[in-house]
């Protein structure tokens, strides 16, 4: 399949593009602080060329991809086994709907205390944050698997663990996917936060250092950064989702978005 080119998406970004240019430079005073588009387009190729902002790109990615890392691996982790035994979801669902709708940032104070102001304090804030939709879209395909596919590895006298990992959690791929996509944009929006309550690297950091020194079309132009990188990280989830889940397309017949 030839992939599809987002023509109309070319199109409202440059129409958007194109308003922002004219507005910046039509009223008056307002480029002191939007500057035009094509200024900011120029810093950003200004920041990328002398590495200035590379530097705090790769910052950002180290604990993004740790946080993201852990949240994954505790998230499908717990997910599995909370749907697999309503037992002890019984237990532990009033932790869960405890915990899970307090804003992430509010837990930053406390990763402070316990974890410093380095690198392991941003990772766990953001495997918190992004732990919950993953435990919970995990926790939803669990239970609804078909239970003719749990009662046909029965007839053929499947172990539990088999039918765990060969039954449940392929049949739960597609739940389990969604969870980890919409964690991929919390990911990185909680790194960026807790960088900028405390660090001395990373776009977060960077970005409200560029708007105290005043540096306001450096400024746009790392936030532009930071928009494309989470455009591109979706981007590759996707290619690398629309691979893995290839067998699941077929067994449907309905092409994934």
């Amino acid at each position: 399949m030839r992939p599809r080119v987002p023509w109309l998406g070319l199109a409202v970004l440059a129409g958007g593009l194109a308003a922002w240019e004219a507005l910046s430079r039509s009223v008056p005073g307002l480029g002191d602080y939007v500057p035009p588009a094509s200024r900011v387009l120029l810093t950003l190729g200004g920041i990328l060329a002398n590495g200035e902002l590379a530097a705090h790109v790769r910052a950002s990615l180290v604990r993004f991809a740790g946080g993201y890392a852990l949240a994954a691996a505790l998230g499908v982790g717990a997910g599995v086994l909370l749907g697999s035994s309503r037992l002890l979801y019984s237990f532990v669902e009033p932790l869960v709907e405890l915990l899970r709708p307090m804003p992430s940032p509010a837990t930053i104070p406390i990763a402070i205390l316990f974890f410093g102001i380095g690198d392991e304090m941003k990772i766990v804030v953001t495997a918190y944050a992004c732990t919950w939709p993953i435990l919970l879209n995990t926790l939803d395909g669990v239970r609804s698997v078909d239970r003719i596919l749990r009662r046909t590895a029965a007839t053929f006298r499947v172990g539990r663990w088999r039918t765990l990992f060969q039954v449940v959690i392929p049949a739960a791929s597609p739940q389990i996917a969604t969870g980890l996509r919409v964690s991929l944009a919390i990911a990185l929006i909680l790194v960026t936060t807790s960088e900028m309550v405390v660090a001395n690297d990373g776009l977060g950091f960077y970005i409200l250092d560029l708007q105290r020194s005043f540096r306001i079309p450096e400024m746009y132009a790392a936030i532009l950064a930071l928009a494309v990188l989470g455009y591109l990280l979706n981007r590759g989830f996707l290619a690398l989702d629309g691979w893995a889940m290839a067998w699941h397309r077929g067994a449907t017949r309905k092409e994934l978005l």
